[in-house]
């Protein structure tokens, strides 16, 4: 089962941790994980190249962990509030969207959500 934690910090989301392997199918079949591999490059790659933000982004190659973490999301580290609202609206869809799937995919699948403070690892 793959795992997605969404950070927040009050209303801001700024980031998410996936790890675990959804065991939908054997590798290179599995459509869950082609899927959330998809999503993940797309908000990173947007957030990154369309908004011009830092990305914090560590991938452990042998697990396939993934942490992502956008201090531009956050009014203490962003003054561009259309930044911050495009940044957080983009991790939020991402919840969003990952929710969905969970009404299909809910045995391989599961989504939550932690208030944390960014600076904490």
């Amino acid at each position: 089962m793959v795992k997605v934690v969404f950070y927040k910090s009050g209303n801001n989301y700024y980031g998410f941790r996936e790890y675990g392997h959804a065991g939908f199918d054997e590798a290179g079949k599995d459509i869950v994980c082609a899927a959330l591999s998809a999503m993940t490059m797309l908000i990173i790659n947007t957030i990154e190249v369309v908004w011009g933000a830092n990305v914090d982004f560590e991938m452990d190659e042998k697990t396939a962990d993934i942490s992502v973490k956008v201090k531009s999301a956050l009014p203490a580290y962003e003054e561009d509030e259309a930044k911050q609202y495009a940044v957080q609206g983009l991790i939020y869809s991402y919840y969003l969207q990952l929710s969905e799937m969970l009404e299909d995919y809910y045995d391989y699948l599961d989504v939550d959500c932690i208030e944390q403070d960014i600076e904490k690892d």
